[in-house]
């Protein structure tokens, strides 16, 4: 018997019921705090941004994609966060997977106005660097001497991650 593959549609919905299931929750620790990896991020405007520029602020790095379902939903409450807090030192730089057309990235970021800093891994090496991320979303909160606090499978309770966005705002 001949098995058919999955069309894209039934690929792209069983991948973001798998993201969603797994984040049921919203988070998931990193156990110690460990060093945010060497990372350079080509920005859609074509700019790059590396890791090293983050010592200093707090940073959420959230590793997305256009096709996940998940991820378009939260967009919007990581909007927020990034406007409530941004301008007492908090960044935000959203990683668009290997997998996502370029071309549909820059139209996302454009349409919906994001006002953060959006990335392209074309190669997937630095979804690799982050702990080989596959899901998505996937989200690094990273404090300002460069730790990853906490990581997100699915999507964020967001209040719960706004009170600690700001605590470690408020550390030295």
């Amino acid at each position: 018997m001949t098995r058919r593959l999955p069309s894209r549609r039934q690929f792209v919905a069983t991948t973001a019921l798998a993201g969603v299931s797994l984040g049921l929750g919203g988070l998931a620790g990193c156990g110690t705090q460990e060093q945010a990896p060497d990372s350079r991020f080509v920005l859609l405007n074509g700019n790059t941004v590396d890791t090293a520029s983050f010592k200093g602020k707090v940073v959420l790095v959230n590793f997305w994609a256009t096709t996940c379902v998940s991820c378009v939903k939260e967009m919007p409450s990581i909007v927020d966060t990034y406007n409530k807090f941004k301008d007492r030192g908090f960044d935000t730089v959203a990683v668009a997977m290997s997998y996502d057309p370029p071309q549909w990235v820059s139209n996302f970021a454009q349409t919906r106005q994001l006002p953060f800093k959006v990335a392209l891994d074309n190669t997937g090496e630095i979804a690799k660097a982050w702990g080989d991320v596959k899901l998505t979303p996937t989200t690094y909160l990273v404090d300002k001497q460069g730790r990853i606090v906490k990581r997100f499978v699915g999507e964020p309770e967001f209040d719960a991650l706004h009170q600690l966005v700001d605590k470690l705002l408020a550390q030295g």
